[in-house]
């Protein structure tokens, strides 16, 4: 007997049969609307893709830790199959080594160890590395300063050895100075002509006073004043071994690269201690406007502080920013991009630096719905204080972390990423390990508590760059207003 052929009961074949005439009494149209309707359904169906899965937790991959007589860590990861491996210095320092005055002096620093070592011009240094399959960079961050390349397998001990010389033997040509101050000069320029960098300065200024986490842009008499001398100063203040971390990724001979490493590093002064500086941020109310004249957008930056990533409630914090503002699908976007029209790409993060954090929001609207546009945002925080999102709302934002998450862990320089973020926040491994069970074990209750311990109204720092004489008015209904010279 065929499978789609069985022997029906007689209450079977009755219902069927009024089933028929049934169908055979109603309009035609009905009948071909009810066929459409049935069509579109299954190619519906058909297009639907197959529900994710779970992602995964992620594994770190075995990897080798040891320290050099003079301090230096070092942490060993194989990973791919590609024959490539990357090769990163990260040395605690940073713009939280400056001073009041010195504002942009570790960027500039940066810039001049990449013109050349003892040994190498800054051709030859360029050649040596190309020659490698790789290029050399140098970042310098709030905290930290990461010489990197990534090369062919093959040259792994060429760029620890090249990598070495940088960080070591660093000419810091004086030929090369004004030129470097010149490019940095016309950085600033750029960043200043435009409204959200501007704003960031403002809203860290008065977040940070008187910490370098509040310093973002030096004047432009600092940065003609800068002399070598106070380059090398810094450089050597703060470069050296017990400051640093050598990270490996990739495809590589480990008995070659320990070699290489040792022989590299182990003649590096061990230097002194990274400092801990850390900020007692401002908390209150309070909003300032920088006046645009004629600008037709105000740009949005509000926020307070937050847990840093050492504290156990950070991740929470993750997920509650993420529902909130941190994604595309997230309540304030939908709000104020969607809905409302109000903005483009509105958008919040959890910003951190060693032992600090802040949630932040980041708005341009049109210049005539500030207002508005503010209080919708107040007004989804506000909701989220109230209600618990919808299992369904928060599924869905932790599909997206955890997802995320994975891709950012795909790579031998984000492996590296990661560990390195482990080390500057004293975390543990199980940090990673368990990132994507703390992740989905984060419930509906908890997003709201996190939402009414932390994202206070009444704490919320403003500052709004647009036409003060479109928004002052606006602006007002949130508060005392304080104008600030651009």
């Amino acid at each position: 007997m065929s499978a789609d052929v069985r022997i029906r009961s007689g209450r079977e074949i009755a219902c069927l049969a009024l089933a028929t005439l049934v169908w055979l009494a109603l309009p035609p149209t009905v009948l071909l609307g009810q066929e459409d309707a049935a069509k579109e359904q299954a190619e519906a169906e058909k297009e639907l893709p197959p529900r994710g899965g779970r992602p995964r937790d992620f594994r770190i991959p075995a990897k080798e830790t040891f320290r050099l007589d003079n301090g230096l860590e070092v942490t060993m990861v194989p990973y791919g199959a590609v024959p490539k491996v990357s090769v990163q210095l990260v040395v605690r320092t940073g713009d939280i080594d400056e001073a009041a005055d010195e504002v942009w002096l570790a960027s500039l620093t940066g810039d001049m160890m990449q013109e050349g070592t003892a040994t190498r011009s800054s051709e030859q240094l360029a050649r040596d590395v190309a020659s490698m399959g790789g290029q050399l960079s140098i970042n310098v961050g709030s905290d930290r300063t990461f010489i990197s390349t990534e090369v062919l397998s093959d040259f792994g001990k060429d760029a620890v050895a090249l990598i070495a010389d940088v960080a070591r033997n660093a000419a810091l040509p004086e030929g090369e100075l004004e030129r470097l101050k010149a490019d940095r000069l016309r950085q600033l320029s750029i960043q200043l002509s435009q409204a959200q960098p501007v704003a960031l300065e403002e809203f860290r200024r008065r977040m940070y006073p008187e910490h370098p986490y509040g310093r973002v842009f030096p004047t432009d008499e600092m940065l003609q004043a800068y002399t070598l001398g106070q380059v090398h100063g810094f450089y050597e203040r703060n470069f050296g071994a017990v400051r640093s971390h050598l990270y490996v990724s990739g495809q590589f001979d480990g008995a070659e690269l320990r070699e290489a490493i040792r022989a590299a590093f182990s003649g590096w002064e061990a230097g002194t201690p990274a400092i801990e500086n850390i900020p007692e941020p401002t908390v209150g109310r309070a909003i300032y406007l920088i006046d645009r004249p004629g600008a037709p957008q105000s740009t949005i930056y509000m926020g307070l502080p937050v847990p840093d990533p050492s504290d156990d409630e950070y991740v929470p914090q993750l997920v509650t920013n993420t529902l909130l503002g941190g994604s595309f699908s997230s309540r304030i976007t939908r709000n104020i991009r969607e809905d409302k029209g109000y903005t483009y790409s509105p958008r919040s993060q959890v910003s951190t630096r060693y032992r600090d954090g802040y949630w932040l929001q980041t708005a341009d609207v049109t210049t005539a719905v500030t207002g508005p546009a503010l209080e919708e945002i107040f007004s989804e925080i506000d909701r989220l204080q109230r209600e618990p999102p919808p299992e369904e709302e928060l599924r869905g934002i932790q599909n997206f972390l955890a997802g995320i998450f994975v891709l950012q862990n795909s790579s031998r320089s984000a492996i590296i990423g990661q560990l390195a973020f482990l080390d500057l926040h004293g975390l543990s491994d199980e940090y990673l390990i368990g990132y994507v069970n703390r992740i989905y074990s984060v419930t509906s209750e908890e997003v709201q508590r996190i939402a009414q311990e932390y994202l206070r109204d009444e704490d919320m720092l403003l500052v709004v760059v647009g036409d003060r004489s479109q928004i002052a008015d606006q602006l007002s209904a949130f508060g005392e207003v304080t104008e600030v010279a651009p």
